[in-house]
């Protein structure tokens, strides 16, 4: 026998396994598995990083806009991007012709979003005025508001939705004020009314003439996006950390032990 063999044979079977397990034999299944799985959850948070990236740009250039100076409605009209632009209104509410947004939530209570029709002097248009969130707890008694009388000045900015909105059921025409309606359609109103007005929503800032005026930018922000992100980053890691044990585990488990006989 030579002196290797000697070496070799003279390994105690405990140091045999230990080298044994510095094997990696997860299987063709596993592997499979894990070649499909772990580039998309990497992608995902990848993904989900970008999102929180866009996010942050997009409160920067709103926050920019809300914050510069205030302009009229004739001027808003020649504005290629409207969104989020400041605008300053001079006139009085129509409060016989409310409208209602329903589904809406505050704080986990139920309520709506009061939207009145306002016609500014200074441009001679009529506007949609977006005055807040108020609550509406009972379906069988009215919506509560009140709307001021007098000439009114007011500080509000363009609301443009970000995409197509989502309906619960078509808002049918009606002549029952308030409408109580599911989205918001500034244009089939005005021809409804027939009326020339802004093809916008305008939110009213914080003011007498607004009710509960807080709206959010986004309806998800950057620090959620990132959360999101963690999550993913953290499901590949133990995809792959569950990978390379099995696949030691799954050596040391089957193989023969060398030195050991065979049943």
């Amino acid at each position: 026998m030579g002196k290797g063999n000697a070496v070799e044979y003279s390994q105690s079977p405990a140091a045999v396994r230990a080298r044994q397990m510095r094997r990696f034999r997860p299987g063709w299944l596993p592997t499979l598995v894990v070649a499909m799985l772990l580039p998309v959850l990497v992608w995902l948070g990848f993904w989900q990083l970008a999102r929180a990236e866009e996010k942050r740009q997009l409160l920067a250039s709103y926050e920019a806009r809300r914050g510069a100076e205030a302009i009229g409605i004739l001027e808003l009209e020649t504005t290629a991007d409207a969104a989020y632009r400041r605008v300053r209104l001079s006139g009085h509410f129509d409060d016989q012709h409310s409208v209602l947004l329903d589904n809406r939530t505050r704080d986990g209570k139920v309520g709506v979003e009061l939207l009145q029709p306002f016609y500014d002097q200074a441009s001679d248009l009529w506007v949609l005025v977006n005055r807040g969130w108020l609550p509406w707890p009972d379906r069988r008694n009215a919506a509560q508001f009140v709307t001021p009388a007098a000439v009114q000045n007011l500080d509000a900015w363009v609301y443009v939705p970000p995409g197509e909105t989502f309906q619960l059921q078509a808002d049918a025409p009606s002549n029952q004020w308030p409408l109580l309606v599911n989205a918001v359609h500034p244009h089939a109103l005005w021809t409804q009314l027939g009326r020339a007005g802004l093809a916008y929503e305008v939110r009213l800032q914080p003011s007498a003439a607004a009710y509960q005026a807080d709206w959010p930018v986004v309806a998800m922000g950057p620090e959620r996006h990132q959360a999101y992100a963690v999550q993913w980053f953290a499901l590949a890691a133990a995809l792959l950390g569950l990978f390379v044990y099995f696949g030691f585990h799954a050596t040391a488990k089957h193989e023969p032990v060398l030195g050991e006989q065979q049943p």
